[in-house]
């Protein structure tokens, strides 16, 4: 997309591991050594790392603000903009991307980075919609920790059954061969109960 002078929506997406803030930050300093202006966002709940930073696996890090929604974030796009970063896009509620297309059509070069599946390889959350959306797609991949070939799937490996569990250590990077379905081990009622009450 270099020398289009419209705005456009750049999406990268994939798994965990795979790079995809890694990618973000590298296309984002690329348009500040360009002296263009940015201003990077991420959603309040992924506080990993930081909270008033995007940071990659490899310790890259670029300032951000952290916000609820995507109502938030197109409310703190600053005059005179030019990039708008959006790291863990996928954490952002389905108006994210009508915000994205509002930028994009105002003239902002919008690039967003995101997981496109959850733990069960199901679409996540906004992604189906900016992928549909977007003018540039870059699909990421990790190295399997099974198999070490091409991982597109995030292994869920520990913690419960809900769809977003933030952390690291609950997951692992699997091919298609290596993937298995996640279950939480049920946890057993205890075989005898104390009850601490007032005696009659």
């Amino acid at each position: 997309m270099d020398g289009y002078k419209g705005g456009w929506i750049e999406i990268i997406a994939g798994g965990m591991f795979s790079g995809k803030s890694e990618e973000l930050i590298r296309r984002l300093r690329r348009a500040l050594i360009a002296r263009q202006r940015v201003q990077v966002f991420k959603p309040l709940l992924d506080d990993r790392f930081s909270t008033e930073e995007i940071v990659s696996r490899d310790d890259r890090r670029l300032k951000a603000h952290s916000v609820a929604t995507s109502h938030d974030l197109l409310s703190r796009v600053e005059f005179g903009v030019q990039v708008v970063g959006i790291d863990e896009i996928q954490f952002f509620d389905t108006g994210v991307v009508e915000v994205c297309m509002q930028l994009a059509d105002a003239g902002l070069r919008v690039i967003g980075a995101g997981l496109d599946q959850d733990y069960m390889r199901r679409p996540f959350g906004p992604m189906p919609g900016l992928l549909a959306v977007a003018e540039e797609v870059s699909k990421m991949h990790a190295i399997c920790v099974r198999c070490r070939g091409a991982a597109h799937y995030s292994q869920r490996v520990s913690g419960g059954n809900a769809q977003v569990e933030v952390g690291d250590s609950s997951y692992e990077a699997r091919c298609r061969a290596c993937y298995e379905a996640y279950r939480a081990v049920a946890q057993e009622e205890p075989a005898v109960q104390l009850t601490i009450g007032a005696e009659a």
